[in-house]
């Protein structure tokens, strides 16, 4: 396992660390699970950028990147659903995206890496999660959802981008 992929993997070691202290959430777990949450973020920019700059991009690492991107959203989404702060339905739209771009995704002979609509749904996400972990007073509440449902619409846009065939696959 090369530098950027062993850096792909430990973003899972961070995901523990946030469900535990989300299930009490006080103000400063919740600061800590923010940092921790961004830190796992930054990695993912991180472990991109060293594929490319040392040239070890591979197969491994282009499966392993989003799936562990999806564990990494996905866990304090449920969190915040058990913590009644988002709905579980905007969840389950994320989740039923990501499961079937994984399911499309393994019957091709090569994988791509992500384009402009899935990495700006990664970054909606990676935004909104942090607002939602925050404690952050009331009147953030408001953009904070939004957030939060603006990062569900661009997992729709970015998952029929990515399944509807498009003119030059055809």
């Amino acid at each position: 396992m090369n530098i950027p992929n062993t850096i792909t993997f430990s973003r899972i070691l961070g995901i523990p660390f946030i469900l535990y202290l989300l299930q009490n959430p006080t103000t400063q777990s919740r600061w800590i699970c923010v940092a921790i949450f961004l830190i796992c973020a930054l990695t993912d920019w991180l472990d991109g950028y060293l594929a490319r700059k040392l040239n070890q991009i591979t197969d491994l690492g282009k499966f392993l990147d989003p799936l562990v991107d999806k564990l990494l959203v996905l866990a304090p989404l449920l969190s915040l659903i058990e913590l009644k702060q988002i709905p579980a339905w905007g969840v389950f739209v994320i989740l039923a995206r990501e499961l079937t771009v994984a399911g499309w995704r393994v019957n091709q002979t090569s994988i791509s890496g992500a384009n402009i609509w899935g990495k700006l749904k990664t970054v909606s996400q990676i935004i909104a999660i942090s607002l939602l972990i925050a404690p952050l007073p009331q009147n953030w509440q408001t953009p904070s959802i939004i957030t939060f449902w603006v990062s569900v619409a661009l997992t729709i846009i970015s998952g029929a981008i990515y399944l509807v065939p498009s003119e030059s696959k055809i």
